[in-house]
């Protein structure tokens, strides 16, 4: 069976919200997702925010959907990178440790060139709310891909007007032709649980109208939203459950190993294995 995950889901000081988004993710599915925290340095703001406890912004973790366990909730730090010289590239500076995930936001083409063959990140992020002003060149893309840093593609801003959405299909498409869906996570960057999308209707494409109820004005506006997928994007079926599952769990491992700056060896004892590793005879050998 599958894990799916959802390492983009924006903070708010409005615990209440946030709590509402954790619950549907684990409703929809998701064992996995990660809290994410905006950060734009300049001359004057240095300061990275500091990620609050969990248990003190949503309480106790729902269950899983189908499983047994509570949803596990990370925290990730996103930097938007304007001057090379306000961002740290250290991977384990002190200021990026409460973080599990470090990700960036480029906004020059020189920038996402430097990023992708030297920045020490987990996460490159394509934002869908303006087109990109450059074009991705393939050399870049596969210098992130053998480093093993990935492209996060968000379809939140596709579902809240037409010209986002074109701006979000335009800027994954151009994307996928340079990748060709190597080393891609798809996340919803939702801001409301309606937002949300079940990780099989972000795999499979399928008509569907969800209808958002918002009170403006004292008028109850029903707005019809599209229902977003990978091969939207334009992947296909087996790399749009990758983006969602297993090159989730690929960037969860980098991430591992940056902190610690030199790699993570996991090791288990095999059951009936002696002290040493090796397995336990059933007889004594013979003595000759």
């Amino acid at each position: 069976m599958s894990v799916f995950m959802d390492l983009n889901v924006p903070f708010t000081d409005n615990h209440e919200l946030l709590q509402q988004l954790i619950q549907t993710a684990a409703h929809l599915g998701y064992s996995t997702v990660a809290i994410n925290y905006m950060f734009e340095p300049s001359a004057k703001n240095k300061q990275v925010p500091v990620p609050a406890d969990i248990s003190q912004l949503i309480g106790p973790l729902p269950l899983v959907q189908g499983r047994s366990r509570p949803i596990r909730v990370l925290h990730r730090l996103t930097v938007v990178v304007s001057d090379p010289a306000h961002f740290v590239t250290r991977a384990n500076a002190e200021e990026y440790r409460p973080f599990n995930l470090l990700a960036v936001q480029l906004t020059s083409e020189k920038l996402f060139h430097t990023a992708c063959l030297q920045y020490d990140v987990d996460i490159i992020s394509i934002p869908g709310t303006e087109k990109l002003p450059f074009f991705f060149k393939r050399a870049a893309i596969n210098g992130a891909a053998d480093r093993g840093v990935v492209f996060e593609v968000s379809y939140a801003a596709a579902l809240r007007d037409s010209t986002r959405r074109r701006y979000t299909i335009t800027n994954a498409l151009s994307l996928m032709e340079s990748c060709r869906g190597r080393g891609v996570i798809l996340c919803s960057a939702a801001e409301q649980a309606l937002e949300l999308r079940g990780p099989y209707d972000v795999i499979t494409l399928y008509p569907s109208l969800t209808h958002t109820h918002t009170l403006l004005n004292t008028q109850l506006c029903v707005c019809s939203l599209l229902c977003v997928s990978g091969v939207l994007f334009g992947l296909c079926d087996a790399d749009s459950k990758d983006c969602v599952s297993s090159s989730c769990r690929s960037v969860l491992l980098h991430a591992e190993t940056r902190r610690t700056a030199n790699g993570i060896v996991s090791t288990r004892r095999r059951e009936g294995a002696g002290p040493l590793g090796e397995a336990v005879s059933a007889k004594r050998a013979k003595v000759i």
